[in-house]
């Protein structure tokens, strides 16, 4: 069986929590986190958690730490979710780039910051739902 490993990052701005807006045509907007699939070239995960921060929403990070692993069997494959934590140390969407941007299959994805606090955090549809419980069980103590 494959094994597809993924770095994604809930990122901490000055009292805020940014994810990722996703939408199509005809359906329900959601949040998720910045990231995506480890590649061959990438030196190990926080590389391309890195790289994938820059490439979604054109920013760069502080240290990371992985809070949360999800394993998700699909078929043939299964996939490994690496959550991080880490603060955003600056963004300018004029620098994202990758194929994301250029493909118009993988429907809008735009940053959005929401406050660092649960009513926030749960009027966002977070996906998937495991990160959401653990988000909302921690934000208050990302917080302090």
């Amino acid at each position: 069986m494959r094994v597809r490993h993924k770095a994604r990052a809930v990122l901490l701005d000055d009292g805020h929590l940014v994810f990722l807006k996703r939408g199509w045509p005809g359906g329900d907007p959601y949040c998720t986190t910045v990231g995506g699939s480890v590649e061959p070239e990438d030196a190990d995960l926080e590389a391309a958690l890195r790289r994938e921060v820059m490439e979604e929403i054109g920013a760069t990070i502080g240290p990371a730490i992985e809070f949360l692993t999800l394993t998700e069997p699909r078929g043939t494959s299964t996939v490994v979710q690496h959550y991080f934590l880490a603060d955003l140390l600056d963004m300018d969407l004029d620098r994202r780039h990758g194929p994301e941007l250029d493909d118009p299959d993988t429907g809008d994805f735009e940053p959005v910051r929401v406050a660092l606090g649960r009513p926030a955090v749960a009027a966002l549809n977070l996906q998937p739902a495991e990160l959401a419980d653990y988000v909302l069980a921690h934000v208050e103590a990302w917080g302090a």
